[in-house]
């Protein structure tokens, strides 16, 4: 992981910026930007919506009752200082990105899925940086209650013209007894970000998290490894990614699952191409309970230069648990290219339809809207340099 120099970005300024009541007021280059993030500002049917440009949110709204959406800073106020979740599965000393956030949170959301809510419809999220050296450090609270359903499509984005800026976040997850969260990230930096997300969650008996990770745009410098714990029998965890690296990206990203209860159960599957940038795909589970099952996945393609670096781990000591990997790492099989020339397609048309494949997001179970635009992304990759 490369150094920061953390003095070169602005975490203040404007904190009190002016609401947008309408999202589908924002300039088009701009609603340009977030749909690539899969954000679509013009979307009525999400269950709520909240927007932080730079150092303010200056958006939220939510159109169901089972539902709390609000910035982080008034729910700090509202609910004493959220005692049971602000800071309790992340130490604030971990490293100089959680401390500056720790001393300077400038933003962020708190979520919550009341018991037994069943929200169908997605909740927006959208963090969005404007500006030169603009730095943005925010602190997110996602908390789904017993029995209850939750969606929500996180998209990350730096407007079109933002040069040398950098995002710091911090998110926490708590998923309560029989509670189903789905979290869904895409992100739209630019090639002179630098991006150091910070996330942990719980996940108490019954419960069920799935965490989808889209990466299909060049991003300068990105590290994160979310960790979910299965504390409650029969809990479920599951990481699906598909990372995508242009040259001048360098992508360090992984998932950790702890099975730590009976019957638990995780997953981590990603697929990661290079076109010339380095990505470090890490992975780790581990078994402190049994029976337990955990199984994981990372699949590498290199074309047209480029680095992947595999790190698989598993760790268990007890009796009675089931953890398996699979990894690999090169380029698309000739036998693949030729098998489907001899079906009438052309050696360009071949080797894309391999990519598209190898980048699958039918697993995610994404919304229609949202896969479509993500499929519309990937078959972009056909005429760039990927090819």
């Amino acid at each position: 992981m490369s150094n920061v120099n953390l003095s070169r970005y602005s975490f203040s300024g404007n904190e009190n910026a002016a609401p947008i009541e309408d999202l589908a007021s924002l300039p088009a280059e701009d609603k340009e930007r977030l749909v690539l993030a899969g954000i679509d500002v013009n979307d009525r049917s999400v269950s709520g919506a909240f927007m932080q440009l730079n150092h303010a949110g200056v958006h939220c709204q939510t159109n169901h009752e089972g539902l709390d959406l609000m910035d982080i800073r008034t729910a700090l106020k509202k609910f004493d200082g959220l005692p049971q979740y602000y800071w309790k599965l992340l130490d604030p000393d971990k490293d100089e990105f959680t401390r500056l956030t720790r001393e300077h949170c400038n933003g962020g959301y708190f979520v919550r899925a009341r018991k037994g809510a069943k929200i169908s419809q997605p909740v927006q999220s959208c963090m969005f940086i404007k500006g030169h050296s603009a730095g943005q450090s925010i602190h997110n609270i996602v908390i789904v209650e017993e029995g209850a359903e939750l969606h929500i499509l996180g998209g990350c984005a730096t407007a079109h013209d933002a040069k040398d800026t950098a995002h710091l976040g911090i998110t926490e997850y708590y998923v309560e007894k029989g509670g189903k969260l789905t979290f869904t990230m895409i992100h739209n930096w630019g090639t002179s970000t630098t991006v150091r997300p910070r996330s942990a969650g719980i996940v108490e008996a019954g419960g069920e998290f799935q965490n989808n990770y889209i990466l299909l745009k060049p991003v300068a410098d990105l590290q994160m490894y979310p960790t979910m714990k299965l504390q409650g029998q029969g809990a479920v965890a599951r990481f699906n990614s598909v990372i995508v690296a242009p040259t001048g990206s360098h992508v360090d990203c992984g998932n950790r699952i702890e099975l730590n209860a009976p019957d638990t159960r995780g997953e981590i599957i990603s697929r990661t191409l290079t076109t010339g940038g380095t990505i470090i795909n890490r992975g780790f589970i581990g078994a402190s309970a049994a029976p337990a099952r955990g199984h994981l996945e990372c699949k590498g393609l290199i074309l047209g230069g480029g680095r992947i670096h595999a790190i698989p781990e598993l760790d268990s000591n007890q009796d009675g648990v089931e953890l398996s990997h699979e990894a690999a790492v090169g380029k698309i099989a000739q036998e693949e290219i030729e098998y489907l020339m001899a079906r009438g397609l052309d050696e360009d048309e071949a080797a894309s339809t391999i990519v598209r494949g190898f980048l699958n997001v039918d697993i995610m179970g994404l919304p229609l809207p949202l896969k479509k635009a993500m499929d519309e992304q990937i078959s972009l990759l056909e005429t760039s340099h990927a090819m």
